[in-house]
């Protein structure tokens, strides 16, 4: 259950981030319809990193494979890099991209290996 809502909500990043700025190139009036918040990224950030470190380790606790750990890792910091560092710049929207990609492939491959891991035994 955790996975597939960490799923959705890293699809729902991507999709902002791919979107969001082709409404607001082909749509000028979108832009003063809908501003998005100065800080938007940095809070959606704030709620990416403990969803996505908590789902990604309650997984690798049951299925002790680190591959999805260093891929959520690495998504995460490239968002960080994007939010903080990068913010209002060309390199902004593309590093972004490219780190939910690398969540959500975290996710995907977190729920597969949970799936397949031995059921828990307490």
């Amino acid at each position: 259950m955790i996975e597939a809502l960490a799923i959705g909500a890293a699809v729902a990043c991507l999709a902002h981030c791919l979107l969001v700025p082709l409404l607001l190139v082909t749509m000028p009036v979108m832009a003063v319809i809908l501003p998005i918040p100065e800080n938007f990224h940095v809070v959606a950030l704030i709620l990416a990193i403990p969803a996505t470190a908590g789902a990604l380790y309650a997984g690798y606790c049951r299925h002790r494979l680190a591959l999805p750990l260093l891929a959520g890792g690495v998504g995460l910091g490239l968002l960080s890099v994007a939010a903080l560092a990068w913010h209002a710049t060309p390199l902004e929207v593309p590093v972004t991209v490219v780190g939910s990609l690398f969540i959500a492939a975290a996710h995907v491959a977190n729920w597969r290996y949970r799936r397949s891991a031995p059921p828990e035994i307490f």
